[in-house]
């Protein structure tokens, strides 16, 4: 019976059943990569494409390693050829690198048929991340938001400020104090971390309250995401 697949593997470095364990393997891993992204994204700029780039692009350097093998001319002339290709996609955060950079060293391995350095990594790195996602490693309090306001430079007005501040912030610390109206106001700038979200709208309120207090406002800050 004539091998009607024998024209395809004649001169490779590796048959067509391991490149396709290869292949699979590393789309399989990839995904697996890709996945974990998924469930650790915070942040407002989330990309599908960037998923589909984690994905497939450990497929594409598993069949450039395959390709490759132990062909030093074949290397040369892929470094040549990607050394050609220009990438315009910029990735602001370096989590997303680190992801991108894991999905081609699967495929790496996987074109290197290290398919135990392939799974034991992959393993590793989606457990790891999973990690440190669950326990917030790395995280640190960060001021709520910045609070705003003009008030009568009187030591009365003072004193209630001080005393709502107190009662609905856990930490304020003032930013700035200038003065306003020729004199007669002060503004001021806080940074707070109000003990709750659901005082943030009675502390607006109370100042409001106070007797020449004006322009009151509160810029909420979220240092997770990316606008």
């Amino acid at each position: 019976m004539i091998d009607w697949l024998g024209w395809l593997t004649q001169g490779s470095a590796v048959d067509l059943r391991r490149a396709l364990v290869s292949l699979l393997l590393a789309f399989g891993l990839g995904q697996v990569v890709a996945l974990v992204y998924m469930a650790t994204f915070r942040g407002l700029s989330y990309s599908r494409s960037a998923v589909h780039s984690m994905a497939m692009g450990s497929v594409i350097t598993c069949m450039l390693m395959l390709a490759v093998g132990s062909s030093l001319a074949a290397g040369i002339g892929v470094a040549v050829g990607l050394s050609a290709v220009r990438f315009r996609t910029t990735l602001r955060d370096p989590r997303d690198v680190m992801f991108v950079f894991a999905a081609l060293g699967v495929g790496i391995a996987c074109g290197l048929q290290a398919f135990g350095a392939a799974l034991a990594g992959t393993a590793i790195f989606g457990g790891g991340t999973l990690l440190l996602h669950v326990t917030g490693y790395g995280a640190r309090r960060q001021p709520d938001g910045l609070l705003r306001f003009t008030a009568p430079s009187m030591p009365d007005a003072e004193e209630a400020l001080a005393k709502i501040l107190r009662a609905h912030c856990q930490t304020f610390s003032l930013v700035t104090l200038r003065e306003a109206a020729q004199g007669t106001l002060m503004e001021h700038a806080y940074q707070i971390s109000v003990r709750a979200p659901e005082l943030r709208a009675s502390l607006v309120s109370r100042l409001q309250a106070i007797p020449g207090v004006q322009d009151v406002s509160l810029m909420l800050q979220e240092p997770t995401l990316d606008l």
